[in-house]
């Protein structure tokens, strides 16, 4: 039966990865369309793999935004979707790992001491971009007209989801975007433009790939850095719902359904599907569990793709009001993070302990690249590696 509450809280999960959504392929020169359409077909194929029980929404990954690039500019985009559909085969062949060896492998490999930490990293990496986000001055606004029109989109968010009561409580990140948007009409933010260009009913423009070893050589490492923020995220989700993903239905299935959402966008013409933890943020905002919000969003994206006035709507939402509801979603993350290391027994004062934490940290915060020719590993991905590293390498310390 379908449930109006349900598609409205599947519409509000949209609208948080919208942003993040389209801009992937706007800096890498994919269609949005496209990404609409594959971010949707993924997640259901993620929900179809896990049973339905992993509330989370798979959308374009920001760590493939510069290798899409370069990738794009020496083999041309047909043969970088050869090598982004051989991303995906990564994630495949991670789960048959798992599969065989066991979820006590994540442990030995990904323990509290090492994923805590990375999910912090992925809020905190993320805290420079929420915040260009909500100071960015536009052709005919200031930065602090921007920065007014954040900080009405966060204060109305936090105080909905703090003061109100039933379903007003659920829905505290529509709200925020819904007042951000009634105040940048007056004040010149909103540009409806794209609402009169666009058509009414528009076809994604698919494209197939082609076959290509460099290219897939040269995607090939970059996979395995979102492989390991996976991980982070669901265990951030089982941190956030208090269920324990990696056993039920098991981290196997959660990166078979990823890998397989990778693969399917890439042989559509769109970018590589990743969980998002914009939406990880939400759901501990909203404390809407429930895995079926985010079947109802993947709806809402593909119906969305096909519909230019629908999707153009939403590319009117100003960068600023986005920016000021992502403030508060990201910062959640970081909250995710810390709870984690709260509730385990990992003693943070150990050398040991402090260590891997450190460095993951500064690493993943400071923003650490390390380059080899056009290869580039750095942020979230360098820090989740090196935290992996140490932690395997590193002896335990006497209690």
């Amino acid at each position: 039966m379908i449930s109006l509450r349900d598609f409205l809280l599947g519409a509000q999960m949209l609208f948080v990865a919208f942003g993040a959504l389209v801009l992937v392929p706007i800096l890498s020169g994919l269609d949005p369309n496209v990404a609409l359409l594959t971010s949707g077909l993924g997640t259901l194929c993620f929900q179809l793999v896990t049973g339905g029980k992993v509330p989370v929404y798979l959308a374009s990954s920001f760590a493939f935004i510069a290798p899409i690039t370069l990738s794009i500019e020496q083999y041309g985009l047909a043969a970088t979707l050869s090598g982004l559909a051989a991303a995906g085969v990564v994630y495949l062949i991670l789960s048959l790992i798992v599969f065989f060896g066991g979820s006590g492998i994540i442990n030995r490999f990904l323990p509290t001491v090492v994923t805590a930490p990375v999910i912090m990293v992925i809020g905190l990496g993320l805290a420079s971009t929420a915040v260009d986000m909500a100071t960015n001055a536009g052709d005919n606004y200031s930065a602090a007209i921007a920065t007014g029109v954040a900080a009405v989109s966060l204060l109305v968010t936090i105080l909905t989801a703090i003061t109100t009561r039933g379903f007003l409580r659920l829905v505290p990140i529509l709200a925020g975007i819904l007042a951000g948007y009634l105040v940048s009409l007056p004040l010149g933010l909103v540009d409806f433009n794209p609402i009169a260009q666009a058509p009414w009913l528009a076809v994604p423009s698919f494209t197939a790939p082609q076959f290509s070893l460099p290219a897939i050589l040269f995607m090939l490492p970059v996979a395995i850095a979102p492989a390991i923020e996976h991980v982070g995220d669901v265990l951030a989700i089982g941190s956030v719902t208090g269920n324990d993903y990696l056993r039920d239905p098991g981290i196997h299935r959660t990166l078979l359904g990823d890998g397989i959402a990778t693969t399917l966008a890439a042989f559509l013409g769109g970018p590589p599907n990743t969980t998002y933890s914009e939406v990880t943020g939400a759901v501990a905002l909203t404390r809407a569990f429930n895995p079926a919000i985010m079947t109802w969003a993947a709806i809402s994206a593909i119906l969305f793709s096909f519909f230019g006035k629908l999707g153009a709507i939403l590319q009117t939402i100003p960068v600023p009001v986005m920016g000021g509801i992502l403030i508060v979603l990201f910062g959640t993350v970081v909250i995710v993070g810390m709870n984690s290391l709260v509730r385990s027994p990992v003693d943070l004062l150990q050398p040991r302990n402090i260590a891997i934490v450190g460095v993951i940290l500064m690493l993943g915060v400071g923003g650490m690249s390390v380059k080899a020719g056009s290869f580039a590993l750095e942020g979230i991905g360098l820090s989740s590696i090196v935290g992996v590293v140490l932690n395997l390498l590193l002896p335990q310390g006497r209690e």
